[in-house]
Order: C-alpha cells, then sequence, then structure tokens
C-alpha cells in the first residue's frame, strides 16, 4: 500500500497551521467553538485542501479570511475550493478576520443560527 505524497505534506502542514493559527482563529477555538455542544476540528484535511475548522457531525465548514482571500487569484481559488467542498455536501460559512475582531459577538451568533443548534 502507498501512502500519499500530497496527504502526507498536507498532513504536516496542517500540523503546522494547527500550531501557528492566527489571532483570529484561536479567538474563534478558544472562546466559541470548543465551547460548542458538537465537535469541531481545526485546520482538517479534506480531500487536497486544509479547512480551517471542520465540524464532521453537521458537514459544516468554517474559513476565516485575511486580506489575502479578497484578491482575484485567491478568491477564485476559494470559489473552486468552495465548489468542491458542496459537491460533498459540505456547508461552508466565510468570514473576514475584520468580522472576528470588529463583530465577534455577531460572528458566533450567525454559526451558531446556521449551526440549528
Amino acid at each position: 500500500m502507498k501512502s500519499d505524497k500530497r496527504n502526507a505534506k498536507l498532513k504536516s502542514y496542517s500540523q503546522e497551521l494547527r500550531k501557528n493559527m492566527t489571532k483570529e482563529e484561536r479567538k474563534l477555538w478558544y472562546e466559541f467553538l470548543k465551547n460548542l455542544p458538537v465537535q469541531f476540528y481545526r485546520q482538517k484535511i479534506i480531500g487536497n485542501y486544509i479547512v480551517d475548522f471542520y465540524c464532521a457531525t453537521l458537514k459544516t465548514v468554517i474559513e476565516l479570511d485575511g486580506s489575502q482571500h479578497y484578491e482575484e487569484q485567491n478568491a477564485n481559488a476559494d470559489a473552486v475550493r468552495d465548489c468542491y467542498l458542496k459537491s460533498l455536501g459540505i456547508t461552508v460559512l466565510r468570514y473576514g478576520n475584520r468580522d472576528i475582531n470588529e463583530r465577534f459577538k455577531n460572528v458566533c451568533e450567525d454559526i451558531y443560527s446556521k449551526l440549528s443548534l
């Protein structure tokens, strides 16, 4: 049985991302997602992608976007990735880092309502 080199590389990268979360990811994780009655995973590999947060039970991904995501090339890559995730029946929720920093309570309320908990 061969190991998939791409997934091995992604695994190492996802572990690194978990160790070095952005301040916005840390805030959402420690102040909200960790306390929900469903389990979320950080920097989860799905196919050839690493998503910020994933709840398998609810088939939901939460992505936090920094300013680089608004550049055309990155926005197009995000759209392709979202399409792939949706093809797997996964709902993708996207929030900007600015939303986390300036409207954290609103983001949490929005996530909670969309998770139907």
